[in-house]
């Protein structure tokens, strides 16, 4: 079964991936991401191209990017992800996995997007219970940083943190271990499946509407785009 990995940047899609490589009926594909075209990163997490690209090479897997305009009305969004839909049955694809945990809403979407494609939907790590998931892919080797903070949610300081055990100690009770609701969202930099961690230098911390983005800037890029861009 050839499988794309819908690819945010985060710790859950790169869990799910890792899960789906052990598997030994399914053939990764590529990794499939939106990117917001104004400012080169993905939405909501604010993760740059450069270091999309790195987890790819990193991964050893084609990176799929789609570009979005901004702003970008659903009816948009969804014309972009069909033309990807109709290169994914061109190329063979089996099926789309996803990251997602419990939200059945979201789930419910993505199901009804592929369903007239004749791509199957996957969601490995699905209903497994976040207090368990989130140190397990601590355990694992996993490793990330908090890119984006909702205030309204949790303490702006967390943005930049790493995503470790002092971490999910720290967190309030309201919010999920994984940040499954929207209160945070992450940038992987290492895991088992990397060849070799992303060397990650810290950027700016900017509040933009109440979500508070720390970037991140790879260190191999540094020498193209020495001062880089503010978050999307």
């Amino acid at each position: 079964m050839r499988v794309l990995v819908s690819w945010s940047s985060g710790k859950d899609c790169a869990w799910a991936l890792h899960l789906l490589k052990q598997r030994p009926d399914v053939e990764i594909a590529g990794l499939l991401t939106t990117v917001n075209a104004e400012f080169d990163r993905v939405a909501m997490h604010g993760t740059r191209r450069a270091t999309l690209e790195a987890q790819a090479a990193a991964a050893n897997l084609p990176l799929w990017s789609i570009p979005l305009p901004w702003p970008c009305s659903n009816k948009e969004y969804e014309q972009r992800m069909a033309a990807a839909l109709t290169r994914a049955v061109a190329e063979r694809i089996d099926a789309i996995a996803f990251g997602d945990l419990f939200l059945r809403d979201v789930r419910t979407y993505r199901e009804n997007q592929l369903r007239s494609t004749g791509i199957v939907p996957l969601f490995p790590l699905w209903d497994i219970p976040t207090p368990e998931l989130a140190p397990a892919m601590i355990a694992g080797g996993l490793r990330a940083k908090l890119v984006c903070v909702d205030s309204t949610r949790l303490n702006p300081e967390f943005a930049g943190r790493d995503f470790d055990a002092h971490l999910l100690s720290d967190l309030p009770p309201t919010v999920d271990p994984c940040g499954e609701r929207g209160e945070f969202h992450s940038c992987v930099y290492d895991g088992p499946i990397f060849s070799s961690p992303i060397a990650l230098e810290a950027g700016e911390i900017v509040n933009r509407d109440g979500f508070i983005y720390a970037d991140f800037v790879p260190v191999d890029s540094l020498i193209t785009d020495p001062q880089g861009a503010t978050a999307s």
